[in-house]
């Protein structure tokens, strides 16, 4: 029998077993449809997750889910914002929940959020994206344990941890944000009454009208909560908090009604140690407190009672109280004393706009050193009203030698305040500055600020500052920094607009310095991390820092310095106009002695846009070519040759562009046009690989000899390409004419057109020119092209100078023949004249040879016509001429004749005239 009931358990565990192993591949997809239809169908947003896993062992006898890459996206009007998301969401049920139908409400008995968003806005319209609960017309019947979206909180325990949760509300200009936040609570939510105990700690940030109150303040809170589900009232039992270092307890209630919330809430620090006073301080600031020794009280207390709804808050009041109190770092030499502080912010009505701060005192010494504040600001949240008081004389070296100030900050110099102020908003928004108050001075002497965060001591040798209704006297600001030395006085106006009002501060200053460098006002870069914006993450993310224009400031200043230092720059004699407007910095008149030139310029620089553009008007005159070229990165670029020219140039120059995040030129950007004028007296041709390469080319040209005095070139750029104008340059009695563009990465297209005397063409060439004897060709000339290609380091030149000085060697060779022939030509019309018509001058010779020459001339016409000479009588006529002048005859005839009649000359009369 025992055997077989063995044997029936063991079926049924195996039964069970395999039940458990194998239920997850058939309800996983199930449970995820479950879970997203509960929620989709019942609220006016989207749930989606990536992966729904089941698990039976994990949790038994209860099941476990986990969803992973949770979302819940908005709809309109906050279309595509996303109001939650998690990377991991896990949810502990009842088996048997799994087999409820899709219209049946799943009940949660514990939750687990990791990497979790909460991401609450509240729009200008004052609508919520949290307010996604589907609108019925029927009357809500389920019980009080189950909420709209298809779930019951049957909840025994619940995890939230590394999450982030952001609260925003655009009409109130509020905003909240916890960071690392980490929250459980344990307790059974399933029961009428019960208690959750709970654990949180967060990084707290609150702003609101654009004042930052906590800034990643440490806040942690163990608290015992009993919860009163019938009454919806959930009383505070056990509760300790600490916010930074300052611990606090506090008890009472909140109660939800229907219309409204009742409250009442009690706190306040669980002992009178100053050091509770400390605490307040992140911990950034006052480092660790647990060694400070400390004298004196301090208490803070506060309730908040009342109720909460459209027109109320809480009513509260908050004492904060010391008296003759100090304290002492262990590892600082001196103490902070006599502090005295009552303090109270208050609001007896419920009424927002009547809440009220009351400093009465506020006071503290460093050796002999004292500091007075008092101020009463009332109506805080309508037509508020200030009156304040501050007085004080101190040695701000004092301030490091009590205080751990942060690491690398440096204060030193003596400071004399006494400042009084009393205004209301009201009066301020309709900008009647003389009928508010503000009025006192501050004056610093021997003032030395050091601080990691730049790059030298800033020393003020002297300041004074005066306040009055309209305006805040610059009266005067001596001071020095790394090599700049800077004086500074004017005007600020309007400065309480500016404060409160949203106001442009204008103003008037006058800048002079001996020396001002400005790589003492620039430190190196750092990277730092980048935090990504993710799809799921619907707030404000860490961005790179641009430089900006300030949108607030409307400034006029007129400067004047000796030198102006900018990287391996030296400006001399600046003086000029800079307005400062709409995000517009405006340069006029402004002159300068740079390279032993003068510069004059005008121009404007602006960050309006995303990207900050200038543009600039330059005139440059008498300023030293190879210095300019060599030192300006832009010139560089336009005229990389130019830097081997020794002499002087001027130049207007227009141009515009874009600047990169630090402010200098984006040279692919730029666009613009230069005419220059160049007076160059030498060039160094060996250090221009382009003009070594042009000269081994063109052997008939010496570079060292260009005539550069006066020339003149026109360029123009845009997008990274420099196009040439065409201009010429003179060498002896040639001009050499230059055209093309070249990239701004020094890759070149240009060419170079010479007409070249003949007389630079080599012996051959003016030999025979010498020989053809003709004056027209004292002056011929052939054309030569030089095409320069290539980058300017490694370029490549061809020139078409072989098939030129061919062609005209043709040519004079061709020119040599003409003029043979036309020599001929004549001879033979004088001889044939002689000879039909005889000699005419009646001379003895002449008589002689007349019979002879004409028989010759006949017979040497009858050969070439044709007609058959008798040899006898050929040989009678020979033999009576002369045998030296009749053969000449002969020869030059045949040569002479054969030339008129087409007839083909002889090898050697070739040769003999080719030659």
């Amino acid at each position: 029998m025992k055997k077989k009931i063995i044997r029936i358990v063991a079926i049924l565990f195996l039964l069970i077993l395999g039940v458990l192993v194998a239920a997850p591949f058939f309800l996983e997809a199930k449970i995820g449809e479950i879970i997203k239809n509960n929620v989709n169908k019942n609220v006016n947003a989207t749930l989606d997750f990536s992966k729904a896993d089941l698990s039976l062992f994990s949790s038994f006898p209860n099941a476990a889910v986990q969803l992973e890459n949770v979302n819940l996206l908005n709809k309109a009007p906050f279309e595509g914002d996303t109001l939650f998301a998690a990377k991991n969401v896990s949810l502990t049920m009842g088996i048997m929940q799994l087999f409820n139908g899709p219209e049946e409400p799943i009940a949660i008995t514990s939750l687990n959020l990791e990497n979790a968003l909460v991401n609450v806005k509240v729009d200008a319209a004052e609508n919520a994206n949290y307010d996604i609960a589907m609108e019925t017309g029927a009357e809500e019947t389920a019980s009080s344990n189950t909420d709209s979206n298809g779930f019951k909180l049957n909840m025994e325990s619940y995890e939230i941890s590394n999450s982030r949760i952001f609260y925003t509300d655009m009409a109130m200009g509020m905003r909240l944000a916890l960071k690392e936040f980490n929250h459980k609570g344990s307790g059974d939510l399933s029961l009428a009454t019960s208690e959750l105990d709970t654990q949180t700690s967060a990084l707290v940030s609150f702003e609101m009208d654009s004042t930052n109150y906590l800034n990643k303040n440490q806040v942690k809170l163990d608290a015992l909560i009993g919860i009163d589900l019938k009454e919806n009232k959930y009383s505070f039992l056990q509760n300790e908090a600490l916010i930074n270092q300052l611990p606090l307890v506090f008890d009472g209630f909140v109660k939800l009604n229907a219309d409204d919330i009742d409250v009442d809430i009690n706190f306040k620090t669980p002992s009178s140690d100053f050091k509770n006073f400390l605490g307040l301080v992140p911990a950034e600031y006052s480092k660790n407190i647990e060694g400070v020794t400390t004298t004196g009280n301090f208490m803070l207390t506060g309730n908040f009672t009342g109720v909460v709804d459209d027109m109320h808050i809480p009513k509260f009041n908050i004492d904060i109280n010391s008296e003759n109190a100090s304290f002492k770092y262990p590892d600082l030499p001196k103490s902070v004393t006599n502090i005295n502080l009552d303090m109270a912010i208050t609001n007896t009505t419920g009424i927002t706009e009547d809440t009220s701060v009351d400093i009465k005192k506020a006071s503290f010494m460093i050796d002999q050193d004292r500091f007075n504040l008092s101020s009463k600001i009332s109506e805080l949240m309508g037509n508020t009203k200030v009156s304040a008081q501050m007085q004080g004389k101190m040695n701000l070296a004092n301030l490091e030698k009590a205080y751990p100030v942060p690491a690398g900050l440096s204060l030193k110099g003596m400071m004399d305040v006494d400042i009084s102020t009393a205004f209301d908003m009201a009066t301020l928004e309709r900008k009647e500055y003389e009928k508010t108050r503000t009025e006192g001075k501050m004056i610093v002497t021997d003032f030395e600020y050091k601080s990691d965060e730049i790059p030298n001591p800033v020393l003020l040798k002297s300041t004074a500052v005066t306040f009055n209704p309209k305006t805040v006297g610059l009266n005067e600001l001596n001071g020095s920094t790394g090599k700049t030395d800077f004086r500074v006085a004017g005007t600020i106006n309007n400065f309480l607009g500016y404060l409160f009002n949203d106001e442009k501060v204008e103003g008037n200053f006058d800048l002079k310095s001996n020396t001002f460098d400005l790589g003492d006002f620039m430190v190196a870069e750092t990277e730092g991390a980048s935090v990504p914006n993710t799809k799921t993450e619907d707030a404000p993310t860490v961005a790179t820092e641009k430089i900006k224009i300030p949108s607030f400031l409307d400034a006029t200043f007129t400067a004047a310095a000796n030198t102006v230092i900018y990287d391996n720059i030296t400006l001399k004699d600046v003086k000029g106009n800079l307005k400062i407007k709409d995000e517009t910095a405006v340069l006029s008149n402004m002159t300068s002695s740079l390279f032993d030139g003068k510069v004059a310029f005008n121009g404007e620089v602006s960050t309006k846009k995303e990207i900050p553009t200038f543009a600039m008007e330059l005139n440059m005159d008498q300023l030293q070519i190879s210095e300019t070229f060599q030192s300006l990165e832009l010139f560089k670029v336009l005229a990389p040759v130019a830097k081997v020219l020794q002499g002087k140039f001027s130049s207007d120059i227009q141009l515009s562009g874009n600047l990169t995040d630090d402010f200098t030129p984006d040279l692919l950007s730029l666009s613009g046009d230069i005419l220059a004028n160049l007076m160059a007296k030498e060039i160094s041709a060996e250090n221009a690989p382009v003009l070594s390469a042009l000269d081994s080319k063109l052997n008939f040209i010496d570079l060292k000899d260009l005539d550069l005095k006066e020339l003149k070139t026109n360029l123009s750029f845009k997008d990274g390409l420099v196009t040439v104008k065409p201009f010429a340059i003179k060498y002896k009695d040639m001009a050499i004419n230059v055209d093309g563009n070249h990239t701004f990465d020094q890759k070149m297209n240009y060419k170079a057109s010479i007409d070249v005397p003949s007389k630079y063409l080599g012996k051959e060439i003016n030999a025979l020119i010498a020989k053809i004897d003709d004056a027209s060709l004292e002056n011929l000339t052939i054309p030569v092209t030089a095409n320069i290609t290539g980058m300017y380091n490694s370029p490549q030149v061809s020139t078409d100078l072989t098939s030129g000085v061919k062609n005209l060697t043709n040519q004079l060779i061709e020119i040599e023949k003409q003029k043979l022939l036309a020599k001929g030509k004549d001879k033979a019309k004088d001889l044939i004249g002689g000879i039909l018509s005889g000699n005419q001058d009646g001379s003895e010779d002449s008589t002689k040879t007349k019979d002879p020459l004409k028989k010759g001339a006949k017979e040497v016409l009858g050969g070439l016509l044709g007609g058959t000479k008798k040899a006898d009588s050929t040989k009678a006529a020979a033999d009576s001429m002369p045998p030296k002048k009749d053969d000449a005859v002969k020869d030059a005839a045949k040569d002479i004749l054969g030339g008129l009649f087409g007839k083909k000359k002889k090898a050697e009369a070739k040769k003999d005239s080719v030659n």
